[in-house]
């Protein structure tokens, strides 16, 4: 199994110890490592846990039916991968998320969720 060190001198990416505790340095195994795309996700939560699922919104087309059918379209929620994490993790994730996208937004403008105001012309 091959190992990558993390050569991004990246402060964040890196641990600061404090005083009477021991460093450790982070290597990252990407040897396993897949890519998978999504448009949707959706969450639930136990005691202990937050679960967020990730997938494709698909839509299909209406069938074209007989007189009188209605030609009535379906969205399909194709689920791909579900990542379990403790609260402390999510709360972390989600101040990364919250950053990125702000910086984002900062250099391309707002991302406006609503899809009638997205578009243009």
């Amino acid at each position: 199994m091959a190992e990558k060190t993390d050569s991004n001198p990246n402060p964040t990416a890196h641990a600061t110890a404090q005083p009477g505790q021991q460093q450790v340095r982070l290597r990252l195994d990407e040897a396993g490592m897949t890519t998978t795309y999504s448009n949707a996700f959706r969450t639930n939560t136990s005691a202990e846990e937050v679960f967020v699922d990730f997938g494709m919104n698909l839509m299909m087309p209406a069938a074209q039916g007989g007189e009188g059918s209605q030609n009535v379209g379906e969205m399909i929620f194709k689920l791909n991968n579900r990542v379990v994490l403790n609260y402390y993790t999510a709360k972390r994730l989600a101040m990364v998320l919250g950053q990125i996208v702000s910086r984002h937004e900062q250099q391309f403008g707002e991302l406006k969720l609503n899809v009638n105001e997205r578009r243009t012309g």
